[in-house]
C-alpha cells in the first residue's frame, strides 16, 4: 500500500485551538492508573486514620446485636440497642465517602480535565459498535492496555508478597493467642500491605501519565493541510483580510477628513504615527490637534494631507510626543509650544514670498515628552 501523501500525514504538533476543540468533544487527558492510585491512597489514609474507629464500632454493633437486656422481660426494643452503635459506625463511613469523593475529583483536577462537557455525554454510535469495540480490543491500544494490566498484576503481586512474606511463619501461631491480639496483628499487616500496594500504584501512575500525554498529543497531531485550514479560518482568507483592511482605512479616512479641513501642518514618524495641527492666528490661543492616529489612521491622515495640499513634515520624536500626550481637539502641551511654534513659523513662511531656499528647522523635544513607538518614555 502506497504511503499517504505528505500533506495528509499527521506531522504537525496540535495547536491550542485543536486541543480546545478536543476538550469540548470530551477528548481530555485522563489516566485510569492515576485515578486508581488516588482511590487506593484515600482508602489507605482512611484505614490509618479511621480504621480503628470503624472496627471498634463494628465490634460494638455486633455485641449490641447479640446482647439482650433481661431486666425487663416485657420490654423488647432491639433497635434501641443498635441505634447507638449504628450512629458511631456512620461517622467512619462518612469519612470514607468524603475521602473517596476527594480522590475522584483530584485525578481530573491534577490533569487539568476537571469539568462537565455536554458533548462528551452525547450519544455516539461508535461506543456501542461491535467493530469499533473489536478494534479497541485487538488494536495497538488494546495491546498496550494488556501489557499494562500484566505489569500491574506482577508488580502489585510481588509488592503484596514482599509485605507479608516475613510473617507467613507466624500466622499458624495466631490460633493460640488472644483473639483481640490476633485481630489487631492481622489488621496492622493488612494496613501495611495496602500501603505497599498503594505505593506500587502510585509508581505505575507516574509512568502512565506521561504515556497518556504522549498518546493524546500523537492522536491530536495535524497534517500541514489541516494547519493551513485552521490558520485560514482563524485569520481569514487573504482576500477577506484585504477587504477588511480597505474598510478600516475608509473608516479612518472618514473620521480624519473632518478635522483635516482646517489643518495647518501634519507631522509624521514617518509612517507609523501622524498628527495634524491647526493654528489660526487671532482665533486659536494655542496650536490644536485636529487629527491623530497610528497605523492605518496615520496613513489616512497622510493621504488627506496630500489631497488637500497640507504641508507634511517628518519629526518622529515630536510626533510621538504630541500623539501620546494630547487628545484630538485639545491644545498641545505647553512645554511643546516652542518646538511647534518653530515648525508653524516655517510653514507660514513657505506660504509667503520668503520661501526661497528655506531649511527645515531643528526642534528640541523636552526629555519628559520623549516616547518610543510603544508609548514608553525614552531618554
Amino acid at each position: 500500500m502506497a504511503d499517504a501523501p505528505e500533506k495528509d500525514q499527521q506531522t504537525e504538533a496540535p495547536t491550542q485551538k485543536r486541543k480546545a476543540d478536543a476538550v469540548k468533544e470530551g477528548d481530555v487527558l485522563a489516566s485510569k492508573e492515576l485515578a486508581t492510585a488516588l482511590m487506593m491512597l484515600a482508602g489507605t489514609a482512611w484505614l490509618i486514620a479511621l480504621g480503628g474507629w470503624f472496627f471498634e464500632s463494628s465490634k460494638m454493633l455486633l455485641k449490641s446485636g447479640l446482647s439482650l437486656d433481661l431486666s425487663d422481660p416485657d420490654r423488647f426494643e432491639p433497635l434501641d440497642a443498635l441505634s447507638g452503635a449504628l450512629s458511631d459506625l456512620a461517622l467512619p463511613f462518612a469519612g470514607l465517602l468524603i475521602l473517596s469523593i476527594f480522590a475522584a475529583l483530584a485525578g481530573p483536577a491534577m490533569l487539568g480535565s476537571l469539568g462537565m462537557r455536554g458533548k462528551a455525554m452525547a450519544f455516539k454510535g461508535s461506543r456501542i459498535s461491535p467493530i469499533a469495540g473489536l478494534k479497541r480490543m485487538f488494536g495497538t491500544q488494546g495491546l498496550i492496555e494488556l501489557l499494562k494490566a500484566t505489569a500491574k498484576v506482577v508488580a502489585l503481586g510481588y509488592a503484596g508478597y514482599w509485605a507479608i512474606s516475613g510473617e507467613i511463619a507466624s500466622l499458624p501461631g495466631l490460633a493460640a493467642t488472644d483473639p483481640a491480639s490476633a485481630v489487631g496483628f492481622i489488621g496492622d499487616k493488612i494496613i501495611v500491605t495496602i500501603a505497599m500496594l498503594a505505593a506500587g500504584l502510585v509508581l505505575i501512575a507516574i509512568i502512565d501519565v506521561p504515556v497518556q500525554w504522549l498518546q493524546r498529543n500523537r492522536r491530536l497531531r495535524m497534517s500541514k493541510q489541516q494547519l493551513k485550514e485552521e490558520m485560514r479560518q482563524s485569520e481569514g482568507a487573504p482576500e477577506l483580510k484585504q477587504a477588511l483592511r480597505m474598510r478600516q482605512q475608509e473608516v479612518a479616512m472618514s473620521s480624519a477628513r473632518k478635522g483635516m479641513a482646517d489643518a495647518s501642518v501634519v507631522l509624521t514618524n514617518p509612517t507609523h504615527f501622524a498628527v495634524a495641527l491647526r493654528y489660526r492666528p487671532g482665533l486659536d490661543a494655542a496650536p490644536t490637534v485636529v487629527a491623530r492616529g497610528r497605523g492605518d489612521v496615520a496613513l489616512a491622515i497622510r493621504a488627506l494631507a496630500k489631497e488637500n495640499h497640507i504641508p507634511t513634515l517628518e519629526y518622529p520624536q515630536l510626533t510621538r510626543a504630541i500623539y501620546f500626550t494630547t487628545r484630538t481637539g485639545r491644545a498641545v502641551s505647553e512645554d511643546l509650544y516652542v518646538a511647534v511654534a518653530a515648525i508653524l513659523a516655517f510653514v507660514f513662511r513657505l506660504e509667503s514670498t520668503l520661501a526661497n531656499n528655506l531649511v527645515k528647522p531643528v526642534v528640541d523635544v523636552p526629555s519628559t515628552k520623549r516616547f518610543d513607538a510603544d508609548g514608553r518614555r525614552s531618554a
